[in-house]
């Protein structure tokens, strides 16, 4: 996690600086991103929660996000990542959400996607979704790459 301080570092001061929130909505990072903003002092002035969202069960009771929203959508992928970063966005009526989702490994996801894998999205005064595929079936590896790219994708739009 120490390699994933610098960036929250320069999140943290831009948030505070334009007296903004954010709220985190992720998966194979396993809580990572929301760690690491937490890490750096004064986090309570922009971070107002998060969730790692790793299952059908925890999206439907803490994202709320039923079945019948999920239609024609599938985890680990860029309009999925969409959702769930404008959902912890609106339910925690943040500025900023920033979500990831993916396929951290040692083997692919059930569908389809390989290890290393992860779509991240922004959502916010400007909204941005990226694929990162890292080609590596090092799990904790890949939840340091995710975790990294997602902060360097917030960090760009802020």
């Amino acid at each position: 996690m120490n390699a994933l301080i610098p960036i929250a570092e320069q999140v943290a001061a831009k948030l505070i600086a334009n007296k903004q929130t954010i709220a985190v909505a992720e998966s194979s990072t396993g809580g990572l991103i929301s760690a690491s903003l937490l890490a750096v002092p004064g986090a309570s002035a922009y971070f107002l929660g998060g969730g790692v969202i790793y299952t059908r069960d925890a999206r439907r009771a803490l994202m709320d996000i039923p079945d019948d929203a999920m239609r024609g959508l599938r985890s680990s992928s860029e309009p999925y990542a969409q959702l769930l970063a404008r959902q912890i966005r609106e339910r925690l009526s943040t500025d900023w959400g920033l979500s990831e989702t993916g396929a951290a490994g040692p083997t692919g996801n059930r569908y389809g996607d390989a290890a290393g894998h992860s779509c991240m999205a922004v959502a916010g005064p400007q909204q941005q979704v990226i694929t990162l595929e890292t080609a590596s079936g090092d799990r904790q590896a890949n939840m340091q790459a995710f975790a990294k790219a997602a902060l360097e994708l917030l960090l760009t739009n802020l």
